[in-house]
């Protein structure tokens, strides 16, 4: 990302801008946390970085491709191709077992049946769900709801993974474990992550954090000690 803002219209005429200058770069096999209270912009840059959402000004790049210029249907294969998105609420289909909710990102991709099966059987058991091929959403309890969205996103062998408050649902004990898998894919696969929250205790599961507040980046680089090494000096200052 290279100076990006992002401006939005009021319903009473004018804009609002969210973002001012957002600048860094994620390197292959990173594990990156973007922290920031609510309103601070990082869902926003979360959206771009996404390619769910475009800059107003700015450029963002996506491994080489200029994700800023693209339509609306080249940001979609951008997505199947480069990304797999794992949310706060798991987003499953509730009437779909759990083997079909695993596959349902080769099927956009236009894989063959017998590969989208084998493929999501193998993201199963590396999840630890070897076994649950057929059972329901509601059959399962919220760790395991949110391995399987691990697990769907991990499909189509995504070079990135995008967790939004990937633990905002989960008791603390099965948030842990989900935190720790996802140390363990970055370790031993080398799968790059970005990790939204607004917890500074679940941005210390990652290597590097960048702190957004108004808009602005006031912090990026290797966990800090304190929470309140984050901010600048001057708190208000823009």
């Amino acid at each position: 990302m290279d100076k990006i803002c992002k401006s939005f219209p009021l319903e009473i005429g004018g804009t609002q801008q969210v973002l001012f200058d957002i600048t860094f770069d994620v390197m292959p096999g990173e594990f990156v946390s973007i922290m920031g209270p609510s309103g601070s912009g990082k869902s926003t840059c979360m959206n771009i970085i996404g390619a769910l959402d475009s800059a107003t000004c700015g450029t963002y790049k996506l491994y080489g491709k200029d994700i800023s210029t693209m339509t609306p249907d080249e940001l979609a294969v951008v997505r199947n191709d480069y990304i797999g998105f794992v949310f706060q609420n798991f987003n499953l289909l509730p009437k779909r077992n759990i083997l079909d909710n695993v596959m349902l990102p080769l099927m956009y991709m236009g894989k063959p049946m017998a590969e989208r099966i084998s493929r999501a059987r193998e993201m199963l058991k590396l999840v630890g769900l070897s076994g649950f091929e057929t059972y329901l959403p509601t059959q399962l309890s919220g760790g395991m709801k949110q391995r399987v969205a691990i697990a769907r996103a991990l499909a189509g062998d995504p070079k990135l993974i995008l967790a939004d408050e990937p633990t905002g649902a989960l008791d603390s004990k099965m948030g842990n474990e989900i935190l720790q898998f996802f140390k363990k894919l970055n370790k031993d696969l080398g799968i790059t992550i970005v990790m939204i929250t607004h917890e500074f205790d679940i941005a210390q599961y990652s290597d590097r954090l960048i702190h957004i507040y108004d808009g602005r980046i006031t912090y990026d680089g290797k966990i800090p000690k304190h929470e309140s090494d984050l901010m600048p000096k001057h708190r208000g200052r823009k």
